[in-house]
């Protein structure tokens, strides 16, 4: 069984991934709270000069001193800060790449799940992290480390404090732990319903032209209200938590200081202190105070942070395609395929929808596999594809069991069109090419082939020219093209095709279909459309019948 990472646990991960780093910041803290109790140092000594009622040359060091305290301290921020800002950019790289890379590789099983445009949202809390780390990084740490040196410079006037001093922290703990949970808990159910209402204005922005056209009806505004309304319910709940935090720091920072300065005053009264001493602590008790109210502050944003990484550890917590083949494609002829005895059936369904299914088509064959509506013929496509992971049996590429080829060489040898719009935003060339080496001239041969080329010579760059998200203004026609060229231009030895020319003219789909169809390529053809001359042109074909 998968484990499931605690946010906690992700936040510490991430942290371990810059730990030089992070090492680095924490030396550069010390270092500035070490440096920040030579300020109430200082001005003790200081005191203690003035109290002699004259100007000597040890006055004068001790104010220089105090002096390159403060620059050295502004010193050593700046140098955090550029610390941190290396991570901040090193951070939002890896998250860019981490999800480019992850998102095409997540199991399609999972996929039909999930809507995939909805895990690219999830990206954002990437800015979120960047925002919060300089914060729990240099501020959280130098205010704990402050608290902790102030607290150890106390006990030094007086035994006393070292009391003092552990009763805080182990209340600052109590606070910790009985309010934090609490507060992750309302972050992560407010973050939930962020995510569905941007999911919702998604859904409303692709369908636009129906809510257009029945913007009487008001559903869309009724579903984001009530979206709306569970996150301003899980908002309110986070930020009563928030207030309990506040108001039981508040008691804590009024006994702290109340503990100090009664504390203090005890000691000066009774002789144990001298003035300068005093006023050296009431510093320290200040600098104190204002670290605790830094803890305060920045608790919304641990949670923020907390909150984040759930929510991007959803995306790589998805399980990925698994490659661990070794075979690669024989690119010399066409592929064969062979199906023995697969059996496969959704989880969520009760019966299979093939159950000892064996099939074999032969290199270079130009088949079409037929059935009624609910056969599974798409079905049969993908798992031929290694879409899909049948439950048992085995599919075999060239006597090859298709597990044991890597993925990467197989799909570089393997075309596939199935009816979805897989049109992105970039140009003509970039749609076909998909960042393939393919020499002009290969791609010219093909753009006329598919008779792309008249279209093309309307548009102001040619094949240069920019094609919008999912090809909006494009015709269907050209869009089925542009999917063909696609699997052509990389000259593939297995074309896996889903009705691929459902909305091209009848003249030209007849050319194309004998162009993929000719014994003369050097390919093998399986193909799933309902237009008569697709079967016409084919060697052999497979007939399913759906499972009672």
């Amino acid at each position: 069984m998968e484990m499931i990472l605690s946010p906690i646990k992700r936040f510490w991960n991430l942290l371990y991934q810059y730990k030089y780093e992070i090492r680095q910041i924490y030396i550069y803290a010390v270092f500035i709270g070490i440096v920040n109790l030579t300020l109430p140092l200082g001005i003790q000594a200081i005191i203690n000069y003035i109290q002699t009622g004259q100007i000597t040359s040890s006055w004068i060091v001790l104010v220089g001193f105090v002096l390159i305290g403060i620059a050295v301290t502004g010193t050593l921020q700046v140098v955090q800060l550029r610390i941190v800002e290396n991570i901040q950019q090193d951070l939002f790289a890896r998250s860019a790449f981490e999800f480019a890379y992850r998102i095409p590789k997540i199991t399609f099983f999972q996929l039909d799940r999930i809507h995939a445009p909805e895990l690219a949202n999830r990206f954002f809390d990437t800015l979120t992290i960047q925002k919060g780390l300089p914060k729990i990084l240099i501020d959280f740490s130098l205010a704990i480390f402050q608290i902790t040196f102030g607290l150890i410079l106390l006990t030094i006037y007086s035994p006393y404090f070292i009391i003092l001093g552990f009763s805080l922290v182990f209340i600052l703990f109590l606070i910790f732990k009985i309010t934090g949970p609490r507060g992750l808990e309302t972050s992560l159910k407010e973050s939930k319903y962020k995510y569905k209402l941007a999911h919702w204005l998604e859904e409303i922005a692709r369908v636009n032209r129906s809510f257009k056209l029945n913007g009487y009806s008001k559903f869309h505004l009724e579903k984001a209200d009530d979206i709306v309304v569970s996150y301003l319910a899980g908002r309110e709940k986070h930020f009563q938590v928030l207030i309990n935090q506040f108001r039981l720091f508040i008691g804590f920072k009024v006994f702290l200081a109340a503990g100090l300065l009664i504390l203090g005053g005890f000691l000066v009264f009774n002789e144990s202190m001298n003035l300068g001493q005093f006023v050296a602590a009431e510093i320290v008790i200040i600098l104190i105070i204002n670290s605790v109210e830094k803890v305060l502050r920045i608790i919304d944003t641990i949670y923020d942070v907390l909150t984040a990484l759930e929510k991007i550890g959803y995306v790589t917590d998805l399980k990925l395609d698994k490659n661990k083949g070794t075979a690669e494609v024989d690119i010399n002829h066409a592929l064969s395929v062979k199906a023995v005895d697969i059996q496969f059936g959704f989880p969520d369904e009760k019966r299979n929808i093939f159950d000892g299914l064996s099939f074999e088509i032969p290199s270079n064959a130009k088949v079409a596999i037929t059935g009624k509506s609910g056969s599974g013929k798409t079905l049969l496509l993908q798992i031929i594809a290694g879409i899909h992971q049948i439950e048992d049996g085995e599919i075999y590429i060239d006597d090859i069991p298709l597990v044991n080829y890597n993925r990467d060489n197989l799909y570089s040898k393997i075309g596939i069109a199935f009816p979805t719009n897989q049109v992105f935003e970039g140009s003509f060339r970039e749609n076909i090419l998909m960042g393939r080496e393919v020499s002009e001239k290969d791609l010219r041969a093909v753009i006329k082939i598919l008779s792309l080329n008249k279209y093309l010579g309307t548009q102001p760059q040619g094949v240069d020219s920019l094609v919008d998200s999912g090809g909006r203004r494009l015709p269907r026609s050209i869009i089925q093209k542009l999917l063909i060229a696609r699997i052509l231009v990389a000259k593939p030895k297995l074309i896996l095709l889903e009705d691929p020319l459902q909305f091209v003219e009848e003249e030209n789909k007849k050319a194309i279909i004998d162009y993929i169809m000719s014994p003369e390529r050097g390919w093998t053809v399986v193909v799933v459309a309902d237009y008569y001359y697709w079967k016409e042109r084919t060697t052999a074909t497979i007939n399913l019948t759906p499972l009672i």
